[in-house]
């Protein structure tokens, strides 16, 4: 079962890199893991062809929507900004106007939520220059090219590890 499980995932993850290879875009998964299987499913992934976002919460700051909704955007921005110590500082939005208010801030990347694609090649056009660039949330096989022409350089799909179809493979003698 683990390795019909494995396989799954490593095929899904392979049929996305394959999409977004035309474009040079990194292909990454979350952090949406089955509990005890973490390093198995990373590894899957990376046999795939896509990327591993991050392992755990230490490996850099992320800054996402119920952290926002919290407090104010650019406060939390510059607090991280102060405490980051060698770590990526990523900031997650979902509207156009959120990117406004943080556009020349000294943090590292975008991420850019739920977006349809439209509004999210405003977006990169506007934070190209100063940040990496990611989409994520809401992206699909039939989606992912509409998504990867908008310029953006990484997406992150959870469902790599937690929406698949395990490979059926049977052993008999």
């Amino acid at each position: 079962n683990l390795v019909q499980r494995l396989c799954g995932i490593t095929t899904i993850s392979n049929k996305y890199s394959q999409l977004a290879k035309p474009y040079n875009i990194k292909i990454l998964d979350t952090r949406k893991t089955t509990p005890g299987l973490r390093l198995f499913e990373k590894y899957a992934v990376s046999i795939g062809g896509a990327f591993n976002h991050r392992l755990n919460l230490s490996e850099g700051i992320l800054i996402k929507d119920n952290h926002i909704a919290s407090t104010d955007i650019k406060k939390l921005i510059k607090l991280a900004i102060k405490r980051k110590k060698n770590k990526k500082i990523t900031v997650e939005i979902d509207r156009l106007n959120q990117l406004k208010k943080i556009i020349g801030l000294k943090f590292d990347r975008v991420l850019f939520d739920n977006m349809k694609p439209k509004i999210l090649k405003k977006c990169i056009k506007l934070s190209k220059k100063l940040y990496e660039t990611e989409a994520s949330g809401g992206i699909t096989l039939k989606n992912v090219k509409k998504i990867a022409n908008t310029g953006v350089k990484r997406i992150s799909i959870g469902s790599l590890t937690h929406s698949f179809n395990s490979l059926d493979l049977k052993l008999e003698i």
